[in-house]
């Protein structure tokens, strides 16, 4: 079996993918305000910022950059995992340990290699309920931190609405 490495980069920005183990559900967005408490929690414990969010049914892509000193991305995923699944994953199946399935165990990351690669990932993240055929226009989604970048004024309500249905790449 092939192992693995992840990418650690002190300060680093990682791009991620985050899936509930049963692809069906739609437990994240059915309780989007109690991963909101789950992110929450965890940075005020560990801090990072997060760039880009998007809170699909049964998975999450987002983008975070982590302090200058600290490249643990790990213990934040397993603090928000565990957070969420406490407070909603009551009712998910156990593993024969006891362990809830409410996530698949693992999770996609990408380390960010430059401000290209950075839109790129951004891009890819505020057009993936139009990808997954959730709604038409990307601003549609609720669950996505384009609303911020539109009231910042750094993207038009309008943002991807003429690219004849093709998502931005990601390179993922």
């Amino acid at each position: 079996m092939v192992s693995y490495r992840r990418n650690f980069v002190p300060g680093g920005t990682y791009f991620f993918t985050v899936t509930l183990a049963n692809r069906s559900a739609t437990t994240l967005v059915a309780h989007v305000d109690k991963l909101r408490w789950a992110f929450r929690d965890c940075r005020e414990a560990h801090q990072f910022e997060i760039l880009a969010i998007v809170v699909l049914p049964e998975h999450l892509h987002c983008v975070w950059t982590l302090p200058a000193n600290d490249a643990d991305y790990p213990t934040r995923w397993r603090l928000i995992k565990s957070t969420f699944t406490r407070i909603v994953g009551s009712r998910a199946p156990a593993r024969f340990n006891g362990e809830r399935l409410l996530w698949q165990r693992r999770f996609w990351e990408h380390t960010v290699r430059d401000e290209q690669d950075l839109q790129r990932h951004v891009d890819y993240v505020h057009f993936n309920p139009v990808k997954h055929g959730h709604v038409s226009r990307p601003a549609d989604w609720p669950h996505s931190s384009l609303h911020w970048y539109i009231r910042q004024g750094r993207l038009p309500t309008d943002w991807a609405v003429d690219v004849g249905g093709s998502a931005p790449e990601s390179g993922e």
